[in-house]
C-alpha cells in the first residue's frame, strides 16, 4: 500500500511539473529519483545484483548511467541522426524548397471552401518534410497563408486548417514511430503500416470536418463583423533550385524502396540517414563549388544531432529512470496482474492511456511527453491484458499529437494565432471539431482493427 501511494504522489508531482511548464526531462528524472529512493528506503533492489554497485544508494544514480547507454544505442542515434538530416535540410534551403514546390499548383485552384481539405491533406503530407508543429506553422503562415487568403479564404479558416496540419501522419522517420517499433521489437514499415490503417482514414475524415466546420465558422464570423490584422514573415530568398525538393524525402524514399522492393537487404535508418546525407553533400558541392564552405555547413547535420539529445533522447532517457522507479516498488507487477484475466482489460487499458495523455496534453500542450515517459511499459501491460502493444500505443501516440493543435498554450497554437490577430481560444474554436472528429476516429478505429 505504501508503494502505490508513493507511486501516485509522484505521478501526480510529475503532472503538476509539466503542466506548470518545468522542463519535462528534469520533471521526469526528479520524480523517477524520488520513487528510485523510495524503493531503497523500502528495501526494494533497484539493479539487478550483476549491475549494482554494492552500495543501495548509488544504484539510484547508477539507474541513470543504465538508462542512457540503453537508450544512446540503436533508438537513441537513430532519432538523432533523423533530426540532424533534418537541421542540415533547413540551412541549405531544401526544406522550404520542397514547401514551394508543393504549394505552387494551389493558385489554379479558385473555390476556397474546396481548397479547406486538400489544404488539409497537402499540409500532412509536408510534415513528413518539416516533422515540427510548431516549425511548420511558421513556414507554411509565410508561404501558404498568403496564398488562401488572396483566394477569398478568411483568415481564421486558413490559421486553422494549417495549425492542424502537423499531426498523425504516418511515416518511418517520426520519432514516435521509430521509438514504438524499436520499444516493441517491430520492423518499421510493420509498425507504420498498422499506423496508416488508422491514421489514414482519420486525417480523410478531419479533412471534411474541416470543410463542413470552417463553413460555418466563416457564417457565423461574417454575421459578428469578425476581422483580424495579419502580421507575417516573408520566405527565404536564397532557396536552391528544384532538384532538392528531393532531398528532404529522400530518406523517406529510400526506406520504401529498400523495405519494399530489396528485403534481403539489412539496411537501418541511420544508414540510410548516412547515404541521404552525403548526396545531399554532393548536390551542396556542385552548387556552390566551394568544398571548404561546404563541409563547414555539414557541421549543422551535428549540431542537429545535439539538439536530437538534448531534445528527444535526454526525455527518453529521464522517463526510463521514472518506469524504473516503478518497477522497483513494483507498481508494474501491480498493473499487470491487475490487468490479467480482467475482462476488457485491453479496452480498458487503452483508454486509460490514451484518457491520461489528452488531459495532460491538453493542459501542457505537449501529451508526446507522457507517450515517451509510458512506451517503454507498454509491452507489459499489453501482455496482460491480452492485446498486441500497438492497440494501446497507436491511439495514445496519435491522440498526443492530435490534442495539441487544441491546447491555447501549444506552441504551434500560439504562433499561428498571433500571426492572424486572434487569439489561441479564437483559433482552438475552429480547430476543436476536427481534432474532436480525428480523435474519436483513432480509438474507435484502433478498437475495430487491432483488438
Amino acid at each position: 500500500m505504501v508503494e502505490i501511494i508513493i507511486s501516485i504522489a509522484a505521478i501526480i508531482l510529475l503532472t503538476v511539473l509539466i503542466v506548470k511548464k518545468y522542463n519535462t526531462t528534469i520533471a521526469l528524472l526528479f520524480c523517477g529519483i524520488i520513487l528510485l529512493a523510495a524503493a531503497v528506503i523500502l528495501g526494494h533492489p533497484v539493479l539487478d545484483t550483476e549491475a549494482s554497485t554494492g552500495l543501495a544508494l548509488l544504484d539510484i544514480f547508477k539507474n541513470i548511467e543504465t538508462a542512457f547507454l540503453s537508450q544512446l544505442g540503436n533508438i537513441g542515434l537513430t532519432l538523432m541522426t533523423l533530426m540532424g538530416y533534418s537541421t542540415y535540410m533547413t540551412y541549405i534551403g531544401a526544406n522550404d524548397k520542397t514547401v514551394q514546390v508543393m504549394l505552387k499548383p494551389l493558385g489554379m485552384i479558385k473555390s476556397k471552401y474546396i481548397l479547406v481539405p486538400i489544404i488539409f491533406i497537402l499540409g500532412n503530407l509536408l510534415s513528413l518534410v518539416v516533422p515540427s508543429a510548431s516549425s511548420l506553422g511558421v513556414l507554411l503562415m509565410a508561404t501558404l497563408f498568403p496564398i488562401l487568403t488572396r483566394v477569398g479564404m478568411s483568415p481564421l479558416t486558413a490559421a486553422g486548417i494549417i495549425a492542424t496540419t502537423a499531426t498523425i501522419m504516418p511515416t518511418p522517420l517520426g520519432a514516435d514511430n521509430v521509438i514504438a517499433a524499436e520499444t516493441f521489437g517491430m520492423n518499421i514499415i510493420d509498425y507504420v503500416g498498422k499506423h496508416a490503417m488508422i491514421s489514414i482514414p482519420s486525417l480523410l475524415l478531419m479533412a471534411i470536418a474541416h470543410y463542413f466546420w470552417q463553413k460555418r465558422c466563416d457564417k457565423r464570423d461574417e454575421a459578428k463583423g469578425v476581422a483580424f490584422k495579419t502580421e507575417l514573415k516573408g520566405l527565404r530568398e536564397d532557396l536552391p533550385s528544384t532538384v532538392y525538393a528531393l532531398l528532404p524525402v529522400l530518406p523517406l524514399i529510400l526506406v520504401i524502396v529498400i523495405n519494399l522492393g530489396f528485403p534481403s537487404l539489412k539496411v537501418g535508418l541511420v544508414t540510410i540517414t548516412f547515404i541521404s546525407l552525403f548526396v545531399s553533400i554532393i548536390f551542396e558541392a556542385f552548387r556552390k563549388k566551394n568544398i571548404a564552405k561546404v563541409t563547414q555547413d555539414v557541421q549543422e547535420f551535428f549540431k542537429g544531432m545535439g539538439t536530437g539529445l538534448a531534445s528527444v533522447v535526454s526525455i527518453m532517457v529521464a522517463a526510463t529512470v521514472f518506469v524504473n522507479g516503478l518497477k522497483a516498488l513494483g507498481i508494474i507487477d501491480m498493473l499487470m496482474d491487475s490487468a490479467n484475466g480482467l475482462k476488457g482489460a485491453g479496452i480498458i487499458m487503452m483508454l486509460a492511456f490514451s484518457g491520461i495523455t489528452f488531459i495532460i496534453g491538453l493542459i501542457s500542450g505537449n501529451g508526446l511527453s507522457v507517450f515517451y515517459a509510458t512506451v517503454g511499459i507498454i509491452p507489459s501491460v499489453a501482455a496482460a491484458a491480452g492485446v498486441s502493444p500497438a492497440m494501446i500505443a497507436l491511439p495514445m501516440q496519435m491522440i498526443a499529437n492530435l490534442v495539441r493543435s487544441i491546447s491555447p498554450v501549444a506552441a504551434v497554437i500560439v504562433i499561428v494565432a498571433s500571426s492572424t490577430g486572434a487569439t489561441p481560444v479564437q483559433l482552438v474554436k475552429r480547430t476543436s471539431v476536427p481534432i474532436i472528429v480525428g480523435t474519436i476516429s483513432c480509438l474507435v478505429l484502433s478498437f475495430v482493427l487491432l483488438f
